[in-house]
């Protein structure tokens, strides 16, 4: 089997596109990593939602990343880039989650660090916000360890789990990055 088209190799992980193909394993995935994102997030757990799901990800104004390990290429977890806006704003709100075979390892670490050098090179973006419910300790960190800063508080912002939940705003600018070249 070839070497999938790698955006971005770390030590550990690798970065490319959801693929249609990915279903069977993303959802397998998402079935067995619902007490980890319970109640924070909810994903496509069937075959017809991930088609669903798929289907939305145009690379314009939403792309769909997979976090990979690079020695086997199993996902660890995915990141998705939403609401893509160009223009003078060259901005994107991300979402994601670890699956539960490789939550707790630092690979979603390293693997948004590889998504944030993809956004604001290839991607041209120039701001990405992350929006955390404050109780989610593990999302929290993740945004922490990888530069982001708190840039506000938002009162029922989504509605998840059957309840509109509040939320913290982070952001993160391409010029935030550690080996950003000014």
């Amino acid at each position: 089997m070839p070497e999938p088209e790698w955006l971005g190799r770390g030590p550990r992980v690798a970065i490319r596109p959801v693929r249609p193909g990915d279903g069977p394993e993303f959802t397998r995935l998402v079935r067995a990593s619902e007490a980890l994102h319970h109640p924070w997030l909810s994903m496509p757990a069937t075959e017809a939602d991930f088609a669903a799901y798929a289907a939305t990800l145009d690379g314009e104004q939403r792309a769909g990343l997979l976090v990979c390990l690079r020695e086997t290429g199993a996902p660890a977890g995915f990141v998705n880039i939403n609401n893509i806006v160009r223009g003078r704003f060259q901005c994107g709100a991300l979402g994601y989650g670890a699956f539960a075979p490789a939550a707790g390892r630092g690979l979603m670490s390293e693997g948004l660090g590889l998504v944030l050098r993809h956004a604001f090179g290839p991607l041209g973006l120039h701001r990405l916000e992350a929006n955390v419910q404050p109780g989610n300790a593990a999302s929290l960190a993740l945004v922490k360890r990888n530069g982001f800063r708190l840039e506000g508080f938002s009162p029922g912002f989504l509605f998840i789990d059957g309840a509109w939940r509040d939320h913290e705003r982070w952001a993160i600018t391409a010029d935030m990055l550690p080996d950003h070249d000014g």
